[in-house]
């Protein structure tokens, strides 16, 4: 029998077992630090604690519960066999939702009007057509692409950056550092959904928002490690950035005392933008679980030199 163990050392994992253990229930799951677990070949993870992987004698494969792997590629110590990732059927239309909701927020001045109604001020704003307004996505993969072109039909400027060239009907698209800056330089709201790789860590910094156009938006809904916490704070405290929506942080969950959580014309939310159901996650896992056994390819592998 194939056992598998449920390790995190932030996030309770217990929920998944019956999940699991519908999709497969010739699989034997424990949960870490039990005795059990230490001679487990699978391991599902989000945010593992360190060395726990290598601890495993046993272990063939490791497998996220989230499309983000780079919590289980931050250990050094991670050993060499295969990691897989959850991908969602549903994850990119529910990242569009998330991003639209946000992108609507500061184009139709919900920000503001909110703002007025704890003061009791009674304001009407302009109302602009969409086409001026630059949303500006990066990351243009299944992801990106899905959210460009769901702003773009709702008549946005969409402009998009990714490290390779990409060809999207109606929205502008640039690639490679040399084209970061032009990007960046005409663009009203930022969107980052880029994977987190040794060149997009920490890029969203203070280098970053200063070429933005004063008063820009952002909307974090990437990896927490682009982020650059104090630069966000010193941006929305300039005026530099006039608001952002930050659904992922470096630390999660965001420390009850941290400074982000009193920042001026900030949104946190508790990283939800787009999250697969425990149904899901849990067939995933048995797919390869029993592909595993079989000795078939893996679904949904991970590029580790690519880390995504």
């Amino acid at each position: 029998m194939t056992k598998l163990v449920l390790m995190s050392r932030d996030y309770d994992m217990s929920h998944l077992m019956p999940s699991i253990l519908r999709a497969a229930p010739e699989l034997d799951v424990v949960m870490h630090g039990t005795p059990a677990a230490a001679d487990a070949q699978i391991a599902v993870c989000w945010n593992p604690p360190a060395g726990a992987l290598a601890a495993l004698s046993r272990l063939r494969l490791v497998h996220s519960i989230a499309a983000g792997v780079d919590n289980i590629l931050a250990d050094p110590t991670l050993p060499s066999v295969p990691v897989c990732r959850v991908v969602d059927p549903r994850h990119a239309s529910g990242m569009s939702e998330f991003v639209t909701w946000g992108v609507l927020h500061y184009h139709r001045h919900f920000d503001r009007v909110l703002a007025n109604q704890r003061e009791q001020r009674w304001l009407r704003y302009e109302q602009r057509d969409p086409s001026q307004c630059a949303v500006g996505i990066m990351g243009l993969g299944e992801i990106g692409s899905r959210v460009a072109l769901d702003l773009h039909r709702l008549g946005f400027a969409v402009r998009g950056w990714a490290r390779n060239a990409r060809d999207l009907p109606g929205v502008q698209t640039f690639a490679g550092a040399q084209s970061l800056n032009a990007f960046l330089d005409a663009t009203d709201i930022l969107v980052c959904l880029l994977p987190l790789t040794a060149e997009t860590r920490g890029l969203l910094n203070a280098q970053t928002f200063a070429r933005l156009r004063p008063g820009s938006k952002l909307i974090h809904v990437g990896r927490g490690e682009h982020l650059v916490p104090g630069d966000l704070s010193a941006a929305l405290a300039t005026g530099q950035l006039g608001g952002a929506i930050v659904d992922v942080f470096p630390t999660e969950p965001l420390p009850a005392d941290h400074p982000l959580w009193r920042a001026p014309n900030l949104v946190v939310t508790p990283h939800m933008a787009s999250v697969a159901s425990s149904e899901t996650i849990g067939t995933q896992i048995a797919h390869n679980a029993r592909r595993l056994a079989r000795g078939e390819p893996l679904l949904n592998l991970v590029d580790i030199a690519r880390g995504y």
